[in-house]
């Protein structure tokens, strides 16, 4: 497919056929699964030969990509490191950058400084914006405005008044319509899944794959391993998955696996090794290596996920491409595409649940197995095909705007 025609200006504003402007609050070095989702939306227009423009704010580390890239001033999260907050009134560049900049459409993954910029430039370039709905914005809010509450209502008034904005607004999928109207917002919501970038790394039976996977990382055959990918916060009930694996600890083989990083990391290892549980669980950190990633995920049994806090959570997914279900809280909104014992578990939000549904899983593994397998058929979508008609949706609403 050709590639549209696109030149730069001497101030490094672009011109030509127009770009789709992907506008989100992180970007690499931060690695979470909104920043993975627009990764791949950049790397997958590119591919089918559009041009992408990242907004997003500064990070005094900075990582090389194949696209536009601009910056804002920002300042760190203190309370949600290595999290930034772009602070664009505080920048007399980018108003004027993205007023000149030929943009034929905004995506925006974010409502706060980056999702301001879009409305500014829906409003003064004349081209619609998306916005999609990715996090549970209020329970992130408390967490950083513990001290001044107050500041809590202000600032989901403005998270709504950004989605009203929006020509239309995205939901990862549809238990998500929940929330959003729990946060007031009225408007039409359409669906638009996300994909998976390990989704055609194994085709076939992937049980030798996930073999040698476990070789590579050392665990023993008579040995369950568990997994958990994500941000090392209590909202995501981590402390629940520490504490099954204290009542496992004399019960159960088990092997593991912790990998991402947060405010609670610390606390996290202090528990694991205050309880004697250092032999058999490790503390990876963040892994950005997504074969080294891919390992991890092939070579676990179940991927523990205990959040209420998740809305659709790629790492689910991600999971399920390489063979492995997840164990998720009953009445969850992530939940809503698991049929427990089918391609997934579903239990309470109580330690003693999950250590006794690992020790029986343990016991059954054909169980495992079959949930194995109908979590690679039925949550496995791979990230060109999502694009692809995310691309459709944009060229449609682009039509009905002009």
């Amino acid at each position: 497919m050709k590639r549209p025609s696109m030149t730069k200006t001497k101030d490094n504003i672009y011109t030509g056929d127009g770009l789709y402007g992907i506008f989100n609050d992180s970007f690499p070095p931060i690695l979470d699964g909104v920043t993975l989702t627009v990764e791949n939306y950049v790397h997958w227009l590119k591919q089918m030969g559009h041009e992408p423009c990242v907004v997003t704010p500064w990070n005094p580390v900075s990582e090389p990509i194949d696209c536009e890239v601009m910056k804002f001033f920002s300042l760190p999260i203190q309370s949600r490191k290595p999290y930034r907050y772009g602070y664009p009134k505080l920048d007399p560049f980018i108003w004027r950058k993205l007023r000149k900049t030929n943009f034929k459409i905004v995506h925006a993954h974010c409502p706060f400084s980056s999702g301001r910029l879009g409305v500014y430039v829906k409003k003064k370039n004349h081209v619609p914006l998306i916005g999609t709905f990715h996090s549970k914005y209020r329970d992130d809010l408390q967490h950083s405005f513990k001290h001044v509450p107050w500041m809590v209502d202000i600032i989901m008034k403005r998270i709504l008044n950004f989605f009203n904005a929006c020509d239309e607004v995205w939901i990862p999928q549809a238990y998500v319509e929940e929330t959003v109207r729990e946060y007031g917002y009225k408007g039409p919501l359409t669906v638009v899944e996300n994909g998976n970038d390990f989704a055609t790394r194994v085709t076939g039976d992937i049980s030798e794959y996930k073999a040698e996977a476990k070789r590579r990382l050392g665990i023993g055959e008579d040995e369950i391993s568990l997994l958990f990918v994500g941000q090392h916060i209590r909202e995501k009930g981590i402390d629940i998955v520490v504490d099954a694996l204290k009542l496992l600890k004399d019960k159960q083989k088990f092997r593991m696996n912790f990998i991402g990083t947060g405010y609670a990391f610390d606390d996290i290892r202090r528990d694991i090794e205050q309880s004697g549980l250092s032999d058999r669980v490790t503390l990876n950190g963040v892994i950005s290596d997504r074969d080294t990633l891919s390992n991890y995920y092939a070579a676990a049994d179940l991927f523990l996920f205990p959040s209420f806090y998740d809305n659709a959570p790629l790492v689910i997914r991600e999971a399920a491409a390489m063979g492995t279900p997840s164990v998720l809280l009953r009445g969850s909104t992530a939940s809503e595409v698991i049929s427990d014992r089918n391609n997934g578990f579903l239990t309470e939000k109580t330690p003693e649940s999950f250590a006794d549904l690992v020790g029986w899983l343990s016991a059954n593994p054909e169980d495992l197995r079959k949930a194995a397998a109908g979590a690679r058929d039925t949550l496995v979508r791979s990230w060109q095909d999502v694009v692809e008609e995310v691309v459709d949706r944009y060229d449609s609403l682009i039509r009905r705007t002009k």
